[in-house]
């Protein structure tokens, strides 16, 4: 007995001695000496007390409370901060903006007006994201205010921070430039009606929206081969200001995307070479998205009347038409299809304000209808740069592109040529990296699959 003794208390102190360790040092004893009692318990259990034959006894003690009274005196002192967020709009002014917030403070909407820094907050484009804290009384006690970096150089890594405080009965206002930051995004979707309305219900940035239609289009005519019921999933870098997904331009980057049209699917991930410093869009086995032309002039619109015999609208006779016409509203942005100089820039005839674009091969675009012309003639320009926008000019019965694509002179269905256009390869020396990224991507999609329509989440 007197050995079993001495072993209970040696063992008593090396668990002492553990007790000073790291956890994980400590967690591996506990366990290691529960199974040694699993093993001797029976042997040990005999020299424990009976607890019957412990002596017992009763404490009683009273607790003090604090006075209700007192309690609730302090809860009235104490402020309670209500905060809410808004964008701005082009018809705010100090008063309406706030009232807007639910806080009505005159004080603070005449610091809005006369104040050289805070008159900022309602200056130049609307839009700007808007957190105001205000008491129960609707007195604002801060602002913050988060806009685009006034910088160009700064505006695709930095926002603006305009902060305003208030002090007893005085403000100050301090503005600020503060660094953007990346975070990487989930989304998937359901096309139920179009690819905007899918996006929108899915909390996708309008431009990352776009960068998919753009992603997609050499695979999927977005005007004619979507169906309800296609799927797409994609993974994103949303830029946030001080953790909020901001909302201007460049509000994110698509960085991969899988979409099932008709039972089929396409995948594409954005790749940057690490030797020319240039971003693309592949399929996952290396083929190119880019093609030599694009096969939209616009990011998205509808064709109202496409490559074949029509009745011509102001004529009034059935005559081939010889280009295809995009829908759109005025000022919508025309781009070019393909790496080229600018031939003509100006008024002509029927077309109004048009553009001619002359490409490698002898091949023509043509872009007309225009209300505005931004190149001139001699400009070389690149792929999507933008050389105008939608108008109604010329023979025309509302606002849309006329666009039309010549080879040697002949004219041509602009899809089909976009279509059957030369694709882009992945440089042999990029394929190690690539095939690394895409392994990453892969995992990415599949989570994103997994989620509810109508939900994004961070990686």
């Amino acid at each position: 007995m007197t050995d079993r003794t001495t072993a209970i208390k040696n063992t008593l102190t090396n668990v002492e001695a553990f007790a000073a360790r790291p956890p994980r040092a400590l967690t591996g004893a506990v366990v290691t000496l529960l199974t040694s009692f699993a093993v001797t318990a029976f042997g040990i259990a005999p020299l424990a007390p009976d607890a019957r034959d412990l002596p017992q006894r009763v404490v009683e003690e009273s607790v003090a409370t604090a006075d209700l009274d007192s309690q609730l005196a302090a809860l009235a002192e104490h402020n309670i901060g209500l905060s809410r967020n808004e964008l701005t709009r082009s018809s705010d002014t100090a008063d309406s903006l706030l009232k807007r917030m639910g806080a009505f403070d005159p004080a603070a909407a005449l610091f809005l007006r006369n104040d050289p820094t805070a008159r900022r907050l309602l200056q130049g484009r609307a839009g700007k994201m808007v957190q105001v804290t205000a008491d129960a009384g609707g007195t604002v006690k801060s602002l913050v205010a988060r806009f685009p970096a006034e910088s160009a150089e700064q505006q695709g890594s930095h926002f603006s921070r305009l902060t305003i405080t208030r002090q007893g009965e005085k403000f100050s206002a301090k503005l600020e430039a503060a660094p953007l930051q990346a975070q990487v995004r989930l989304a998937s979707g359901t096309i139920r009606s179009s690819l905007f309305a899918a996006t929108d219900e899915s909390r996708i940035p309008d431009t990352v929206a776009s960068q998919m239609a753009e992603m997609f289009s050499g695979d999927i005519d977005f005007h004619r081969e979507l169906q309800k019921g296609d799927r797409f999933s994609i993974v994103f870098e949303s830029l946030t200001a001080d953790g909020e997904p901001i909302n201007w331009d460049g509000a994110g980057r698509l960085v991969a995307g899988e979409f099932v049209n008709n039972g089929k699917t396409y995948s594409s991930v954005l790749f940057r070479d690490q030797v020319t410093g240039k971003s693309s869009y592949y399929s996952f086995d290396g083929k190119s998205k880019k093609r030599a032309f694009l096969a939209s002039p616009m990011e998205f619109s509808r064709v109202t009347s496409g490559f074949s015999m029509r009745f011509h609208p102001i004529l009034q006779t059935w005559r081939q038409h010889l280009g295809t016409d995009y829908g759109a509203p005025t000022g919508t942005p025309v781009r070019v299809v393909g790496d080229g100089t600018v031939e003509f820039a100006g008024w002509q005839n029927g077309f109004g304000n048009v553009v001619h674009v002359r490409h490698s091969g002898d091949r023509t675009t043509v872009y007309a209808h225009l209300s505005r012309i931004d190149v001139k003639k001699g400009q070389r320009i690149e792929q999507g740069t933008r050389l105008g926008a939608v108008g109604a000019t010329g023979w025309a019965t509302g606002p849309h592109l006329h666009f039309e694509f010549r080879v040697k002179g002949q004219h041509q269905d602009p899809r089909v040529i976009a279509r059957a256009s030369e694709a882009l390869t992945l440089p042999n020396y990029a394929r190690g990296q690539f095939q690394q990224m895409v392994a990453s991507v892969k995992t990415q999609l599949s989570v994103a699959q997994t989620m509810n329509d109508g939900a994004t989440s961070a990686d």
